[in-house]
């Protein structure tokens, strides 16, 4: 990560995989707890169970996070980069360089008198 810019490229890229993944379990939670529970009307027979779960509990609270921990595993290891926070001396002395104040900042200095 040489720039500034291609850094907050990579944080972006990085924040929007992590905001997908997110939404993603969300949705499958969802649909695994409200779309395999049983019908209403058939809500007083026992539910078929799976390991001792019934399928919809297992879906949305065993396997769904055991899923989503192993992709938020392979997202850090095939997404994220790791790079430096520390700002590089090139980039500071192109910044350093003294630049013209805007007419209205000069102006604005000039009306906060202390009094």
């Amino acid at each position: 990560m040489k720039t500034l810019t291609s850094r907050y490229q990579q944080a972006h890229k990085e924040a929007k995989w992590a905001i997908g993944l997110a939404l993603a379990y969300f949705v499958w939670w969802y649909a695994s707890a409200y779309g395999l529970a049983p019908a209403p009307d058939n809500i007083q027979a026992m539910p078929t169970l799976y390991f001792g779960f019934p399928l919809w509990f297992l879906m949305a609270c065993v396997i769904g996070p055991i899923v989503f921990t192993l992709l938020c595993a392979a997202m850090v290891k095939w997404v994220y980069q790791d790079m430096s926070l520390e700002i590089e001396p090139e980039w500071l002395e192109t910044k350093s360089q003294p630049q013209q104040k805007a007419p209205h900042a000069a102006s604005q200095q000039e009306d906060q008198h202390e009094y």
